[in-house]
């Protein structure tokens, strides 16, 4: 494990480095180490390793990361963080190491040199969302997820069929990984404090991948039915077959998307490939 005890709280080296979050990056740091460690614990990372963090700011989870012994690759998309960030690189014993740059554009292939890796990230507000579905659907797929997002998105996650909250960001998170929330976290716990809550999402992804063809399609299916959520599936689903692809799906046309199941969907998307 790695010692960082003699390295000065955040906020002092946030004031030393004159560093204020900006509301346009999503940014509200995470300072309290009590919680951070908390996430790190719940990420079950240690030596050996290796863990690519998005959005550190300031680098209190990356300090909890550090701490487990684990190797980070912490990317950071703010310049101004760099200075700060550098400086617990220096005294990490090589454990971290820094790429300045969009989470949404890099290659998390290449920053694992091929092999497996954990994504750990309080991630930016405003990016949260499609970093979930570019991790989960694109060519890259991590060990694991431990992420924490607004309450709202969270719920959104991990929500089941019926709930208000279901919808097509929990249908394909649960079509391709093991979901669950882990913690809550109040918003007095931010500097500067968001207005919502937020809460950390453990996500394991499923060992076999969803054929890409049927990824796709199931894409297509909840983007359709879930863009029209108050319709039956006989309508919102008109363009990709209506009432016969409910058939073939052994769907009624006449139930709406927030009923149907996660392995419902998977079979209309199964059907659109026939």
């Amino acid at each position: 494990m790695t010692d960082l005890s003699n390295l000065p709280p955040l906020r002092d080296a946030l004031a030393a480095h004159g560093l204020l979050a900006k509301k346009s990056f999503g940014q509200h740091f995470l300072l309290d180490l009590n919680i951070t460690r908390k996430i790190a614990r719940l990420a079950e990372v240690g030596p050996g390793d290796l863990v690519i963090e998005v959005g550190p700011g300031p680098g209190g989870l990356t300090r909890a990361l550090v701490e487990t012994g684990a190797r980070i690759v912490a990317v950071e998309k703010d310049p101004r963080f760099l200075p700060l960030l550098a400086e617990l690189a220096e005294v990490s014993g090589g454990a971290l190491s820094l790429i300045q740059g969009d989470a949404l554009d890099v290659d998390e292939g290449q920053i694992a040199g091929g092999g497996a890796a954990h994504i750990v990230s309080n991630l930016p507000y405003n990016v949260g969302t499609p970093l979930l579905i570019k991790w989960l659907t694109g060519p890259y797929t991590p060990l694991s997820l431990t992420l924490m997002f607004q309450k709202e998105v969270a719920e959104r996650i991990v929500a089941s069929p019926g709930s208000d909250a279901y919808g097509r960001l929990a249908v394909i998170a649960q079509a391709t990984a093991q979901v669950r929330l882990v913690m809550d976290i109040g918003r007095r716990a931010f500097t500067p404090p968001p207005k919502v809550e937020s809460a950390v999402v453990r996500v394991v992804p499923n060992p076999d991948r969803l054929d890409p063809n049927l990824l796709d399609a199931l894409q297509k299916v909840t983007a359709a039915t879930f863009g029209q959520r108050r319709k039956m599936l006989r309508s919102s689903l008109k363009g990709l077959g209506g009432e016969t692809l409910c058939a073939a799906a052994g769907l009624s046309a006449d139930a709406r998307a927030e009923t149907i199941s996660v392995a419902g969907f998977l079979d209309l998307a199964r059907a659109t490939l026939v």
